[in-house]
């Protein structure tokens, strides 16, 4: 079994190795490194992994999961930018936003209920406005959330001028798990973000993309990706208990 300082040790190594494939990413693509924002995905790491890269600097941090994110956050310093971005159930909006006060972003908004839901907790809550991405199946599988690509206008629409509570800031795709479409869903993508942005009247620099994950974040990158979210080329492979 792997020693929990090897384990430490390791991901210290591949995060510093991601931030560079970041940077050139960017470069290539001819945007700021800085305007890529890298959520590190920890899906089943211990608090300790976490801990290891907020000493190193970094803020930007996500779950995929309810129950993991709220008994993780409060193990950690408040200055932690909590992304949540796993699928959203209703019900489980108000123990999300009482369990993480420091959430900065609802990356997987893909209906109406969802954002309702939302904007009416913050407000119950009294939180700030909370920032979402609008959750796109741009690969059109039945068994991935989100919204479809022809309706992505009318949910950006209705949370950002139905939902005073909650700032509309982007879209999000997932895409292929074999990486396969990796390139139409990224396209597909950044063509919502162009009639998005036309129909709300704002620019596109203030609609960001979220796309791109261990396996192809450096092409999302390239294909004007400012929000990867990377998990286990930085952590290691996910750790699921064992069925008795």
């Amino acid at each position: 079994m792997t020693s929990p300082l090897v384990a430490e040790g390791a991901a210290m190594t591949a995060f510093r190795s991601v931030m560079l494939r970041v940077h050139q990413a960017a470069e290539r693509s001819g945007s700021k490194p800085e305007r890529v924002r890298v959520v590190a995905v920890s899906k089943t790491k211990p608090v300790t992994l976490i801990q290891q890269l907020y000493d190193a600097g970094h803020r930007y941090f996500g779950e995929n999961y309810v129950q993991e994110i709220i008994e993780k956050a409060p193990q950690l310093p408040q200055d932690v930018e909590w992304h949540f971005i796993g699928h959203l159930q209703s019900n489980k909006v108000k123990t999300l936003l009482g369990g993480v006060p420091n959430l900065a972003m609802v990356q997987s908004v893909d209906n109406q209920k969802v954002a309702n839901h939302l904007d009416r907790m913050v407000s119950t809550l009294g939180r700030n406005p909370l920032k979402v991405l609008v959750q796109v199946n741009t690969s059109g599988e039945e068994s991935k959330s989100g919204i479809d690509p022809s309706n992505c206008v009318e949910l950006a629409k209705h949370v950002k001028l139905s939902c005073p509570n909650l700032v509309y800031s982007g879209l999000m795709t997932i895409g292929m798990p074999d990486y396969t479409s990796t390139p139409q869903n990224f396209q597909t993508l950044s063509n919502c973000r162009t009639e998005v942005c036309k129909a709300l009247e704002m620019p596109e620099e203030e609609c960001e993309l979220s796309m791109g994950m261990s396996g192809d974040f450096e092409l999302a990158i390239e294909m004007g990706s400012t929000n990867v979210r990377i998990g286990s080329t930085i952590f290691g492979p996910r750790e699921y208990a064992k069925k008795q």
